[in-house]
């Protein structure tokens, strides 16, 4: 039964097709397609006036290991539907159907698993200059999460933030994103609160039908017990089928860079336009 969300999805991916007009253009929208998906960053795009977009991780998982325990996770289902709400404003909805996380200690081999449906956010993007993407380009976003999870999964109340997404052209092939973001999360202990930090620069390039991508991303999580850092590099890669305007297929590597982050990631998904 868990896996029913993610199989409807892909259903209709594949069985959908795209509305295209006579002479070659989509007839509701001349934006170029633009995904949230993959990395870390947040883009400037906002969707047309009454655009549909599904965006949905296919598979993703990570590993960390330290001197006291291993942790293993993967997630399938990690969906997210965008909606056009003005020519300037979208409204998005986030939810992944099932995580599974696993911690070994590495002394005595106990096993700690946690495992069920995420948490639901809901966020709102608003362009403040060229909501195409085009040009130099900025939106703000917010966000608040609930926490609708499974017992082990999910935030200890609800969590929200902002996003400040800015995108730069450096030149015909070559565009700057940054992505700092200021939340507002919960202690470890559950007990309050606590301010996070995050900031994700990246350059990419289009080759063909492939976008090639790479990212800086840094967090840090002031929780009062124990306040961590966190950064990793990250490659991306999607690919736009020549037949399929409003479709894409990506991929993405992080690498760890502190001993706080995972030491490697890695994650597969699509996304489609309607």
């Amino acid at each position: 039964m868990r896996l029913i969300p993610s199989v409807l999805v892909l259903g209709a991916f594949l069985l959908s097709s795209p509305v295209v007009a006579q002479d070659g253009a989509q007839d509701r929208g001349q934006r170029d397609f633009c995904a949230d998906r993959p990395g870390q960053g947040t883009p400037v795009c906002v969707l047309d006036q009454g655009r549909w977009q599904v965006e949905l991780g296919l598979f993703d998982t990570s590993r960390q290991s330290d001197d006291s325990a291993r942790t293993r996770s993967w997630d399938t289902g990690d969906l997210l539907v965008r909606y056009g709400l003005t020519g300037l404003t979208e409204l998005q909805m986030g939810l992944t159907s099932w995580n599974h996380h696993t911690v070994t200690d590495r002394a005595g081999g106990a096993r700690e698993v946690s495992k069920g449906v995420g948490d639901l956010t809901l966020a709102l993007r608003h362009s403040l200059a060229n909501p195409d993407g085009s040009g130099v380009s900025v939106a703000v976003q917010g966000f608040v999460t609930a926490p609708t999870g499974a017992r082990d999964i999910r935030a200890d109340g609800f969590e929200g933030g902002v996003i400040l997404p800015v995108s730069l052209p450096l030149d015909a092939d070559w565009s700057l994103s940054l992505s700092p973001q200021v939340g507002w999360v919960s202690d470890a202990d559950g007990a309050g609160r606590h301010a996070a930090y995050t900031m994700v620069a990246g350059l990419d390039r289009d080759i063909g039908q492939w976008n090639l991508g790479a990212e800086l991303w840094i967090t840090r999580d002031d929780d009062p017990a124990q306040p961590t850092t966190q950064s990793t590099f990250d490659l991306t890669a999607v690919w736009s089928p020549p037949a399929l305007p409003d479709t894409q297929l990506d991929f993405g590597v992080d690498l760890g860079l502190n001993e706080d982050s995972p030491d490697v990631a890695f994650g597969v998904g699509v996304a489609r336009r309607f």
